[in-house]
């Protein structure tokens, strides 16, 4: 692996797409929807630079199951979109879960419910983490809050989809996708893919491989459903990421993920600055979800405040990491609404003279 690093101003879609590309993603598949149009865009002209496919498929649902042919053939493979878009998505990928196909599914999150509006929203964490289509499987979602981070978590998301055989997701919104910023690539003179023993490739020479999602007798089933349960608890043991800002001497936590987590950090100064100690507790990885940190600071702080773009899905993971042992209170911006640092400065003052969460 070479040290030479490539730098450019790209915004996170680009930087996304790019880090793909030079993740060893050759096949992407996908339908244009807002705000993550640029992934597609990109994607169409770069693809077939390095001899790869591009295909815009006629719908979400026949980009998801294109996905899961290229996955079962073994090639790293991707799609992206937003939220009505993913939500079609949601059978393909209970099957290619079930299947234990690796690829990258991409959510630049829009306002919701229904078409919703194309604004910045967090409202499909509930969606993401908790599994949105049918069955026993989960998704190990990445959350990224800066354009480098869009690039670093996306060649670490392939990684782990083979790692795993699992879909992973990337779980970003409007201003994650949109907004511009250096961004630096470390390159490497080829991408090593590992062995796929499992995959279809035809069977000449060896014995026949068969992927399937089906599963008639209920033994069977079950035994499969174990199976997965087992990767993610591997998941659980190895994979959960979380950044803690000026959490040391805080008096109070701010829990926040994505672009949102930007902007408590610009409040937690000007808190800091009217002698209020204020941190940052973000989760990077959403499932699996980093209860330990929050527990653990939970044994010195007796108040935290979660801050989101819908009306308090993350804070049940976050009363669940505490479990108790701190007062939990919510603030949250809905339908494209974004918080500003005043008013998280606001809410957090309110909350250390004592205010009722």
């Amino acid at each position: 692996m070479s040290d030479m690093r490539e730098r450019a101003l790209l915004t996170g879609n680009e930087a996304i797409a790019e880090a793909a590309v030079k993740s060893g993603c050759r096949y992407f598949f996908g339908y244009p929807i807002t705000p993550q149009n640029r992934i597609p865009e990109y994607m169409s002209k770069r693809l077939p630079e390095v001899d790869g496919v591009y295909l815009q498929a006629e719908s979400e649902i026949a980009a998801i199951n294109m996905v899961f042919g290229a996955a079962g053939a073994g090639v790293r493979v991707m799609t992206s979109s937003s939220s009505p878009g993913i939500s079609l998505m949601q059978e393909g990928i209970s099957f290619i879960a079930a299947a234990e196909l690796p690829c990258l599914i991409v959510n630049m999150m829009r306002g919701g419910p229904g078409l919703g509006g194309i604004q910045p929203s967090q409202s499909d964490y509930f969606q993401a983490t908790k599994g949105g289509g049918h069955g026993d499987y989960r998704l190990l979602v990445l959350a990224p809050s800066t354009v480098q981070e869009s690039a670093d978590l996306t060649m670490l998301a392939f990684d782990l989809a083979d790692r795993y055989r699992s879909p992973i997701m990337i779980l970003g919104d409007a201003y994650t996708g949109q907004m511009m910023e250096p961004v630096q690539f470390k390159e490497s003179e080829s991408v090593n893919l590992p062995p796929k023993d499992w995959a279809i490739t035809g069977a000449e020479g060896r014995a026949r491989n068969l992927i399937r999602t089906l599963f008639p007798e209920p033994e069977e089933l079950e035994q499969r459903n174990l199976q997965l349960n087992r990767k993610y608890e591997g998941m659980i043991s190895n994979e959960r990421r979380v950044e803690m800002y000026e959490v040391d001497d805080a008096e109070i936590i701010i829990a926040a993920f994505g672009f949102v987590a930007r902007i408590a950090k610009t409040s937690i100064e000007i808190l800091r600055g009217k002698g209020i100690k204020a941190g940052l507790i973000r989760p990077i990885t959403l499932f699996p979800f980093p209860y330990g940190a929050f527990s653990n600071v939970a044994d010195k702080v007796d108040k935290f405040l979660v801050v989101e773009m819908n009306m308090g899905q993350m804070v049940e993971d976050v009363k669940l990491g505490i479990n108790g042992k701190a007062e939990v209170c919510f603030y949250g911006r809905t339908g494209g609404m974004v918080p500003s640092y005043e008013e998280i400065v606001r809410e957090v003052k309110r909350i250390h003279r004592g205010g009722c969460c």
